[in-house]
């Protein structure tokens, strides 16, 4: 087999390694057939995370089983599944309530130094009657692979912002997970979503989706946006120091700050004095990818929530390097690739 590696800041190359079999009897293989580059992969290209020695990267994939272990019941050879980006014991009570951030046996995640890389051509899979979904019917390569991540933390983090029927939410940070973010947010109730991103082709897209662009610096157009008030909820899908003074600053009293972007390892200050004299509620989460899937599914096959859009370039997992030197520009251009082994 074949799989991505980042070996430091901006070195990515395509590396052979042993082929794949199932981890335990209750683990499986999966011959990839897409998957796909994710912001946070970036933190390892960009040196944010540590990748000195080598991380085989990429949590969002998709394929098909060419093997499965004894115990395994409710896949078989042949199935075409993708893969929730985060992994749990799938026996656990934690488990049980589809967030294997809560298995007590702690999670792991694909391409992090956890669990192998899903930008591969093939990828063991433990538990797998737990982590894998079927594709579902009708949806295609692009839509099922915003199911293993993008568009499941797009969704949690709206959820969890707390947004009032009709209320207004700020996204800050317009890459795959903001966009899915603005969507899920108007699928949600909100009756205003305001989208800020210092690149401008990328507002246009979030307006294409039904927000309305904020220009300008982010506190002061989001405050000319409410009359002063504030947001009702602000969606942080960038977590950099910046960008959480920005959503603490602009939420209003009584408000809620949701984060979905990937921090680096450094401390962020937290202003507490100012979150607790506003009475402002803030929640950080890694999506519960599996809960999601009852809620998602659905809403994406009925076109209640769009997936288009959202990947604008497609490029052979052989020249990985040049992919992520397009994601890493930041461009309008580029929101999303998917890699093809």
């Amino acid at each position: 087999m074949q799989h991505v590696i980042i070996e430091g800041r901006g070195r990515v190359r395509l590396a052979d390694a042993p082929d794949p079999v199932p981890p335990g009897p209750d683990g499986a293989v999966v011959a990839v057939d897409a998957t796909a580059i994710c912001g946070s992969d970036l933190h390892f290209y960009d040196g944010d995370l540590p990748s000195e020695g080598g991380v085989a990267v990429g949590h969002e994939f998709l394929g098909t089983v060419v093997e499965v272990g004894p115990a395994v019941r409710r896949f078989r050879v042949g199935d075409r599944v993708l893969t929730a980006s985060v992994a749990g014991c799938g026996r656990c009570d934690g488990c049980a309530t589809g967030d294997p951030v809560c298995c007590v046996e702690g999670p792991k995640v694909f391409g992090s130094g956890m669990l192998p890389g899903g930008q591969a051509t093939a990828v063991a899979v433990p538990a797998a009657d737990f982590q894998l979904l079927a594709v579902p019917e009708g949806l295609d390569d692009e839509a099922a692979l915003l199911l293993t991540d993008n568009l499941c933390t797009g969704w949690a983090g709206a959820q969890r912002a707390d947004v009032p029927p009709g209320g207004t939410v700020a996204v800050l940070g317009l890459g795959a997970v903001g966009l899915c973010a603005v969507r899920s947010a108007l699928a949600l109730g909100a009756g205003r979503v305001l989208a800020v991103d210092p690149v401008a082709g990328r507002r246009t897209r979030a307006v294409a989706s039904g927000a309305v662009a904020v220009e300008g610096p982010t506190v002061e157009g989001i405050l000319e946006a409410t009359g002063g008030r504030g947001a009702d909820a602000v969606i942080d899908a960038v977590a950099l120091d910046a960008s959480l003074d920005h959503a603490l600053a602009a939420v209003r009293a009584g408000g809620t700050v949701s984060v979905v972007g990937v921090h680096d390892l450094a401390p962020y200050p937290l202003p507490l004095l100012l979150t607790l004299l506003r009475s402002v509620t803030l929640r950080t989460t890694t999506a519960p990818v599996h809960r999601t899937w009852a809620e998602l599914v659905p809403l994406v096959q009925q076109g209640r929530l769009r997936t288009d859009g959202i990947f604008t370039h497609t490029f052979p997992l052989s020249e990985a390097a040049a992919a992520y030197e397009v994601v890493a520009a930041r461009t309008a251009e580029c929101v999303k690739v998917l890699l093809r082994p």
